[in-house]
């Protein structure tokens, strides 16, 4: 029996991978479009046109294996992300990107779960240090657009057969596949953390402490910059701390640094990792993606539209606060990507950054490929 999940009454949620399957192939055959979701923590009001279906992971759950000796797990996609959080701290460690938690920055009430983190690539502060989530799985399985169970990679990084379509899969949105079961890289978790704190600072000086501090052997696992503060995480053994800390104020030596450690340091990161500090702005919030060294050149682009910004990865994403028209935003950040992450539902066409053609072109072949009746959010990409 196919259960309706409480966060929407029109939203279907199968138990098994095999009743996804069979609603997807029922989907395909009838032409009805479905509105892929996870845990619902990305949802604004819903509402879905005209045939159209919203169908959740969230009821496919659970642990199916997990070796801490080989920093590896797998588990199905709508297993919530705070029950392997608690598991992995349980053997001291951590999935290593950081994903972050948008409920604080979106005011939804969802459950953040694995299938979700991964179709949308989810990933934190610790992206500049550990890569993203896609650089972290070793294989998907899925349901393709005609309900075909597609399983691609392994168990272990050594088998590296598929994993490109892993890669491919994450990010997508649901709009290739649903994911139904995830394996994953774990890391180990560090010992100790210390940031950095660089107060009163322009987003031009907080450019130059990162180039010059991600350039350094110390292992910075976060850079970010907000309200004139640059910050630098290092994270480690206790000895490590000490010796990198030491060795980075010297290189900054003409800055006044101050320290936050231990519990202090991991609260700042949780802020920084959930943009917390746009979390009650009542604006619209983008992502944009731009390379380290054009940030201060578009952060003070968006500043004269009105708003406030934010780095982190060391400059290389900017998140952006203000009312400014999503053609005013696009045309400041030029060829950088921008994503409109709160103030629209997901099916609007300013949610995604546009695709030039060559891209586009690709896109529409994959989805050709993997989703040949166009059912799996379409919305999303048919701009």
């Amino acid at each position: 029996m196919v259960a309706k999940p409480s966060f929407d009454d029109n939203c279907l949620a199968p138990t098994s991978e095999g009743e996804m399957s069979n609603l997807v192939a029922e989907s395909a055959r009838s032409g009805a479009q479905l509105r892929i979701i996870g845990g619902g923590t990305r949802l604004e009001p819903m509402s879905l046109a005209s045939g159209q279906k919203a169908v959740s992971t969230r009821l496919i759950t659970g642990v199916v294996d997990y070796q801490p000796g080989a920093l590896t797990l797998v588990a199905r996609a709508g297993t919530p992300l705070h029950q392997i959080e608690t598991l992995l701290e349980g053997e001291g460690q951590i999935l290593a990107f950081e994903p972050m938690d948008h409920r604080h920055l979106l005011e939804t009430t969802g459950t953040p779960t694995l299938g979700g983190m991964v179709g949308a690539n989810v990933c934190g502060p610790r992206r500049l240090f550990a890569g993203a989530c896609r650089d972290h799985l070793l294989g998907v399985r899925f349901v393709d657009g005609s309900g075909r169970v597609v399983k691609n990679g392994g168990r272990v990084m050594k088998n590296v057969t598929g994993l490109d379509l892993s890669k491919l899969i994450c990010g997508s949105f649901g709009t290739l596949g649903i994911v139904t079961e995830v394996s994953i890289k774990t890391a180990p978790a560090p010992e100790r953390e210390e940031t950095l704190v660089f107060g009163d600072v322009t987003v031009s000086e907080a450019n130059v402490i990162f180039t010059k501090a991600l350039a350094t052997p110390f292992e910075v696992s976060g850079a970010a910059f907000s309200q004139r503060t640059a910050t630098l995480r290092i994270q480690g053994f206790p000895q490590q701390i000490a010796y990198r800390r030491e060795r980075l104020k010297e290189l900054f030596r003409d800055y006044s640094i101050g320290i936050f450690d231990g519990e202090r340091s991991k609260q700042y990161w949780i802020g920084i990792r959930d943009v917390l500090h746009f979390a009650s702005t009542g604006h619209p919030v983008w992502q944009i993606l731009v390379r380290p060294t054009d940030a201060p050149g578009v952060v003070s682009g968006l500043e004269r539209l009105g708003g406030t910004t934010s780095l982190d990865w060391g400059g290389g994403l900017i998140w952006y606060s203000g009312k400014a028209s999503a053609a005013d935003v696009r045309r400041v950040c030029g060829g950088s990507q921008a994503r409109l992450v709160r103030g629209t539902t997901l099916g609007s066409k300013s949610f995604l950054p546009p695709e030039n053609e060559f891209v586009s072109r690709i896109s529409r072949s994959l989805r050709a490929t993997f989703d040949p009746a166009g059912i799996l959010n379409p919305d999303l990409l048919d701009r």
